[in-house]
């Protein structure tokens, strides 16, 4: 395999997309670009906004949700389940203090995986809106997501969480590790970064 491109203004989307680039490399190459509060975007919205620079020249920020963080985070005003949703915080005691309302409302509730990112993003749709939200507003989302049967749609910009969701549906039988472990692997070749490019190479490597 070929080795890893490296972020620059002259690459490709295809380099782009075949690549995998971590959250700092990327922040540093948009700054570098001139994106706007590119320190303060995430990961998947710095791929967004660097695609449309590769594609198009244009810089454009890609997201219209507030960036701003002045103010006091709403985990140091003191979680509860009436506490609107201010400034938010994806920290260990916020996550822990969903689970656990969450378990004291859905005893027994299993957590499926993509839900905490899933829960994210739809609290930070619903803020764009103009829908004002609690923490107990929250809650009630994670129960309904981790209670939802049927499975969730890809994400556009998650690779990591649709490979490892494809993984664990084609390999049957195979753990949560031996799925990490795969993705590794993918993460280091030069091709898509999705199930399918997987099993292309693991093919290549077998004849």
């Amino acid at each position: 395999m070929k080795p890893k491109t490296k972020l620059s203004m002259s690459m490709t989307l295809t380099q782009f997309d075949n690549g995998y680039w971590y959250a700092t490399e990327l922040k540093e190459f948009a700054e570098t670009i001139g994106i706007p509060s590119a320190t303060k975007l995430r990961k998947d919205e710095l791929e967004k906004a660097i695609k449309l620079f590769l594609g198009t020249g244009k810089i454009k920020s890609p997201t219209r949700r507030s960036l701003s963080t002045s103010g006091a985070k709403d985990v140091e005003r003191g979680l509860s389940l009436d506490l609107p949703v201010v400034v938010y915080t994806n920290d260990k005691e916020t996550k822990t203090f969903l689970e656990r309302e969450a378990q004291r409302l859905a005893p027994g509730l299993k957590r499926k995986s993509g839900v905490r990112y899933r829960l994210n993003r739809w609290r930070e749709e619903q803020l764009i809106k103009g829908v004002k939200l609690t923490y107990g507003d929250l809650v009630e989302e994670y129960i309904r997501m981790n209670q939802t049967r049927e499975p969730f749609a890809q994400i556009p910009h998650g690779r990591y969480i649709n490979f490892i969701s494809d993984f664990l549906a084609a390999e049957k039988g195979a753990t949560r590790e031996q799925a990490m472990r795969a993705w590794e692997k993918l993460k280091a070749l030069d091709v898509p970064k999705n199930y399918r490019s997987w099993v292309k190479s693991q093919s290549s490597k077998s004849r």
